[in-house]
């Protein structure tokens, strides 16, 4: 594993694939929340809705949206769309240098059906 600063705030199957998945873009800063319990619908243990805030050189010289589509491509299969439990993925994809000037991801939006 790399030496980035991995703060990862669940430790549940969905939530431990995505981390392995995303270790393939060597990152330099990962942090994963699940926000399934500030939605419409949850009960204990879902794994629905998350937060990534992601830094890693694979990053450099690309606009968001290519940033974006290099994570949907790695998750794909943890989609609900292809038999998966993500529904909604919130992506704060940074360069080092970006994060270094950062070092905080945007707060959530509040969901329309429980907060």
């Amino acid at each position: 594993m790399n030496n980035a600063s991995n703060k990862q705030a669940t430790t549940n199957t969905t939530a431990d694939a995505i981390n392995e998945k995303l270790q393939s873009l060597a990152p330099v800063y990962l942090e994963l929340v699940n926000e399934s319990m500030y939605h419409a619908g949850y009960f204990e243990g879902k794994e629905s809705h998350f937060k990534l805030t992601i830094a890693s050189e694979a990053f450099i010289g690309k606009r968001l949206i290519a940033r974006h589509q290099q994570i949907y491509a790695l998750l794909t299969d943890l989609m609900t769309a292809q038999g998966g439990s993500i529904h909604a993925l919130a992506l704060h994809t940074y360069t080092p240098e970006e994060w270094q000037a950062l070092q905080a991801s945007p707060a959530s939006p509040k969901c329309a059906g429980s907060n």
